[in-house]
């Protein structure tokens, strides 16, 4: 199964969180890194307030102990940052959050559309900027308010900063590569990508990478090589990327994520 799955996130924050807050939250968050990726750029600057509301809304529980599945924004963070109230949380950890989370709503209503250039426009620039605010609100909530081992939030963060795999479907929970326009070292680069912290060992990776048993033999030889070192060996025999790796996936075959 790639990379942390949709319903342990969900399951691990919930307890503390609300179940509803928690599905929409961990929804939302997945729905704004594919259209990310697919770079629909406007749709994530829309997105982003939704996610906000959300978010608040979660934290407003979090601090009072009452679930509000219809609360305001503006009031959820208004309660949160006011100093005079009864609150549970710790009086940092949601300053930051709450500033940052304001960024995320107000860029919704108060950004046009002038573009600088033909090829590169503010929704883009605006679309980073909300996703990297994006994660790392989603991140920190996962590191305050999980509830399962900690070594487990911790691969759960990691894993949730990668890139998704759209080109990557499962079938039967069996990942297929939806493309036909990769060579080996590609094939096996997106699939170790999408495996995430805990990798695929030779078999599956013969399994799932289509091409000739042999071509993949070679190519986990070059990845794995001294001269290249995007590709290492795991104790247990699993193969995972290394920083090198990921690198090469987002500076050269970020575009080959998408499906055809």
């Amino acid at each position: 199964m790639g990379l942390v799955e949709r319903d342990t996130l969900i399951n691990n924050i919930s307890p503390p969180f609300d179940h509803l807050l928690a599905t929409q939250f961990v929804d939302e968050f997945i729905s704004m890194e594919r259209r990310y990726i697919q770079r629909d750029w406007e749709p994530t600057v829309l997105d982003g307030g939704q996610f906000s509301e959300i978010a608040a809304r979660i934290l407003y529980h979090q601090d009072t102990g009452t679930v509000n599945h219809n609360k305001e924004h503006k009031d959820c963070l208004k309660y949160l940052e006011e100093n005079t109230n009864q609150h549970l949380l710790n009086r940092k950890d949601v300053g930051h959050l709450c500033k940052v989370l304001h960024v995320i709503y107000k860029f919704r209503g108060q950004r046009g559309a002038v573009h600088i250039s033909s090829t590169y426009s503010p929704n883009h620039m605006d679309s980073k900027l909300l996703m990297e605010c994006v994660r790392w609100c989603f991140n920190e909530l996962l590191r305050l308010f999980w509830t399962g081992d900690r070594e487990a939030v911790a691969k759960a963060i990691k894993e949730v900063l990668q890139f998704d795999v759209p080109c990557i479907g499962l079938y039967d929970d069996i990942p297929y590569v939806q493309r036909t326009d990769m060579n080996p070292q590609e094939e096996i680069l997106l699939l170790l990508h999408f495996a995430g912290v805990n990798g695929y060992s030779r078999r599956e990776l013969g399994q799932y990478c289509l091409h000739p048993s042999q071509r993949i033999s070679e190519a986990i030889s070059s990845l794995k090589s001294i001269k290249v070192r995007q590709v290492t060996q795991l104790n247990n025999g699993n193969f995972v990327l290394t920083d090198l790796g990921n690198r090469r996936i987002r500076n050269e075959l970020a575009d080959k994520l998408l499906v055809e």
